[in-house]
């Protein structure tokens, strides 16, 4: 899984960070997401795939390497 962020489009709601903290973290001073590691471990894939469906700006696109 290839995981990638459009800072752009984020609106700073913080769910990628409460489903998958291992991937996702936010800018301290304005909340826009941050991406940890754009190959999780296949461990976390449900996680990133959760975070991915209920992101509510759509900025978090995941595809096959």
């Amino acid at each position: 899984m290839k995981v990638t962020v459009d800072q752009d489009a984020c609106t700073g709601s913080g769910q990628c960070v409460l489903s998958a903290p291992e991937v996702f973290d936010q800018r301290d001073s304005d909340g826009i997401v941050v991406l940890l590691n754009d190959g999780p471990d296949p461990r976390l894939h449900e996680k990133v795939r959760e975070a991915a469906r209920i992101c509510p700006a759509l900025a978090i696109t995941l595809t096959r390497p």
